[in-house]
């Protein structure tokens, strides 16, 4: 499935990801996972939440440098060897990936956010992996 990722460029300093997360709070967004990738001096921070265009909306009026990007979500078995399988198939089907992330809901499938660099192709490859 394709989704809407939001993506915050921060400053690294102190209490910039706690004022995110409380403006997103306040404006009744959840967020569902996240990941920062981060130098010395700034950070990357992307956000899957329930709302990503009002999300968007409420940190570009706190300053905030925010844009969104589409990512694919993927479910594995949350279980040893369950990642390894999912990503040996799509390196043998020719799929690269940017970057990826993951998260779990319950003990039995995680969810993995990859951003590859064909999108239509890696959404292809993994529908014929489920399927």
């Amino acid at each position: 499935m394709i989704i809407k990722q939001v993506s915050v460029f921060l400053e690294n300093k102190s209490g910039r990801l706690s004022e995110v997360t409380r403006i997103l709070g306040d404006a009744g967004i959840n967020i569902s996972a996240f990941t920062i990738a981060d130098t010395s001096d700034f950070g990357i921070l992307r956000l899957v939440v329930s709302d990503p265009d009002e999300a968007c909306k409420v940190l570009r009026d706190s300053d905030f440098s925010v844009q969104t990007t589409e990512v694919l979500l993927a479910n594995s078995p949350n279980k040893p060897g369950g990642l390894a399988q999912l990503l040996e198939f799509l390196n043998a089907k020719g799929a690269f990936i940017e970057y990826m992330y993951a998260f779990s809901m319950n003990d039995d499938q995680a969810t993995i956010v990859i951003r590859p660099t064909n999108m239509q192709r890696c959404l292809a490859i993994l529908e014929e992996y489920a399927g």
